[in-house]
C-alpha cells in the first residue's frame, strides 16, 4: 500500500492491536485500525515533518447495542456468539434483513443513514463505525 509522490512519501500500515482484555476499556479490547505515516522525500523522519495518524475504532458501548439489534432482528438464540467480526450474511440475513437492521440501528441512535452507508455495511464492527462517525458529526 504504499503510495509515492514527487515530494513526498506516505506509508500507511493497516493493522489491528488487541490488548489484554483486563487492562483495557473496563474488561473489553481494544482495536487500533490504521497507521498513517508520512515524510520528506530527501530524508528520514522527523519530529517536524511526520505524522502519525491512529483511529480507533467504536466504543465498546456502541457495539454491544449493534449486537443486541442484530441479535433481535435476526432471531438469534441468546447463546450466539456475537463479535465485532460477524457477517450479518454468516448469521443468515439477506438483503432484506440487512435494510431491517439499519432502520432499527437509525432509529436507535437516532441518525440517517444513506442507502450507498447501509450497503457497505457487512459486519457488525463496520455498522458501529458508521453510528459513530454519524453521531459525532452530529455533536
Amino acid at each position: 500500500m504504499p503510495s509515492v509522490s514527487a515530494s513526498s512519501a506516505t506509508f500507511t500500515f493497516p493493522f489491528r492491536l488487541t490488548f489484554p482484555t483486563s487492562q483495557v476499556n473496563n474488561g473489553k479490547a481494544c482495536n487500533l485500525k490504521m497507521v498513517s505515516l508520512g515524510w520528506a522525500k530527501n530524508g528520514f523522519p522527523s519530529l517536524r515533518t511526520s505524522r502519525f495518524r491512529v483511529s480507533c475504532a467504536a466504543k465498546p458501548e456502541t457495539v454491544q447495542k449493534v449486537c443486541d439489534i442484530v441479535r433481535k432482528q435476526l432471531a438469534l438464540p441468546a447463546e450466539t456468539e456475537l463479535t465485532p467480526e460477524s457477517k450479518f450474511s454468516a448469521l443468515g440475513a439477506d438483503s432484506l434483513d440487512t435494510v431491517e437492521i439499519v432502520m432499527s440501528l437509525e432509529e436507535e441512535f437516532g441518525i440517517s443513514v444513506e442507502e450507498e452507508s447501509s450497503q457497505n455495511i457487512t459486519t457488525i464492527q463496520e455498522a458501529a463505525d458508521l453510528i459513530e462517525k454519524f453521531v459525532e458529526s452530529k455533536a
